[in-house]
């Protein structure tokens, strides 16, 4: 692949038949992407279901399950590219018994596809996408109105339905959030890849058109400069003998030679010496960026410990409130002792307080007891020490955490930090 293509991360959901898998497998064929025996095959299936068309949700719905139903269960991630860019796909499911499969597949995404059925409307699930979305500050949401040939291209119905969703972004808190409503025809192909000739009314770009020039660097989290401490690395070769660098991902905003850091929990200062790409040296390094990192002074610093930029310090603190999905069977209930991962940092955790279950409608909250499969909820927290957070909405990667049961191991709640 091109060193020089942009890499762009979309989560999808869609009600039951509001046509989720064939758009992405309509994408697929039309970026050529799929093998010649991928194809062959659906349209071995379409044949043998009695259809007068390709069924291009063959191409995304993996599981047995999700052939014989039709529907998307599990998650999926999808790759496909053109000359400019290389996408990944979350392929999540859109039923509220999967919630936690959606927030899990679309935790890491940029963009965010919300499929709507012309002839549906927006409906009690639509709320519940677009909530999701707003909950993981994904910052680029399209609207594809689906299914638009069974309503015979009728623009008075997409105009509807954008008025519609118009009024529930106007719920939402997430003001950056940017919303394009296009109309399509997964199944004949208007739209995605290709102008609908059909639906002169719309002036705007296909779906792949407008997800092409999207920039990567429109979409990146800025924020304050974030560096988790993930490896200390000390060759101890001869060509390397006194070298002592800290590795990790670089989170919010770009570190530079030079830069004065303070350093987590000791509060400790000292500047950056020199910084590790890969097997270069460089001056700068962007979001995103796997690096090593050495400092002009010797410090202890080790795994779990954090690196900021001097000024820009983060909360520190024994208490934090989160918002919280439950992605386990056995219930979040008050008084439950849970391993709390952030970043690569783990500490016991305790559960205060189960303030309210979230109602994701847009409705508001309801006291509850305890927070089961699927709910989402605002719960406090009281840990064995302090850790080093910033809010979900100022920092995603220092702003989340997952919590796991101490005893089996499983993974129980994921949660974003207010």
């Amino acid at each position: 692949m091109s060193e020089n293509r942009k890499l762009i991360k979309i989560a999808t959901a869609g009600s039951v038949d509001d046509g989720k898998s064939t758009l992405i497998g309509r994408l697929l064929y039309d970026t050529k992407s799929l093998t010649t025996d991928k194809i062959e095959a659906i349209e071995r299936s379409s044949k043998q279901r009695g259809y007068d068309y390709l069924d291009f949700s063959l191409a995304t719905d993996g599981l047995v399950a999700e052939r014989e139903q039709g529907i998307t269960i599990d998650v999926a991630h999808i790759y496909f590219n053109t000359d400019k860019t290389n996408f990944i796909v979350a392929d999540t499911p859109g039923h509220v018994e999967y919630t936690r499969n959606m927030v899990t597949g679309a935790s890491t995404s940029q963009v965010a596809i919300i499929l709507i059925d012309a002839r549906k409307g927006v409906i009690e699930q639509t709320y519940r996408h677009f909530f999701i979305s707003n909950l993981l500050r994904i910052s680029h949401v399209v609207v594809a109105i689906n299914k638009m040939d069974l309503v015979d291209y009728d623009e008075e119905v997409y105009l509807k339905i954008k008025a519609d969703f118009d009024a529930l972004v106007a719920k939402s808190d997430f003001a950056e959030e940017q919303i394009t409503f296009i109309p399509v025809s997964a199944l004949k192909g208007e739209n995605i890849a290709r102008k609908s000739e059909e639906m002169p009314w719309y002036v705007g770009n296909t779906l792949l058109d407008h997800l092409e020039v999207l920039e990567p660097s429109d979409l990146q989290e800025s924020s304050v400069v974030r560096f988790p401490v993930q490896y200390v690395i000390r060759p101890k070769t001869e060509a390397w003998h006194d070298f002592r660098g800290f590795s990790g991902m670089l989170y919010g905003g770009n570190l530079k030679v030079g830069d004065e850091v303070t350093l987590l929990p000791s509060l400790n200062t000292s500047t950056i010496k020199s910084i590790h790409y890969f097997d270069q040296e460089v001056q700068e390094a962007a979001p995103g960026s796997s690096i090593a990192i050495t400092l002009a002074t010797e410090v202890d610093l080790s795994r779990g410990d954090m690196l900021v930029k001097s000024g820009e310090l983060p909360t520190s603190d024994k208490r934090l409130t989160a918002t919280v999905c439950q992605v386990n069977n056995k219930p979040l209930r008050v008084g439950g002792k849970y391993i709390l991962q952030h970043g690569v940092n783990r500490v016991m955790a305790k559960v205060d307080q189960i303030e309210s279950r979230i109602h994701t409608d847009f409705t508001g909250t309801e006291e509850a007891a305890q927070l089961k499969l699927n709910d989402i909820g605002r719960v406090h927290f009281r840990l064995s020490k302090p850790i080093h957070f910033d809010s979900y909405q100022s920092n995603k990667s220092n702003g989340s955490f997952i919590l796991i049961d101490e005893a089996e191991y499983d993974t129980v709640s994921v949660g974003f930090i207010e």
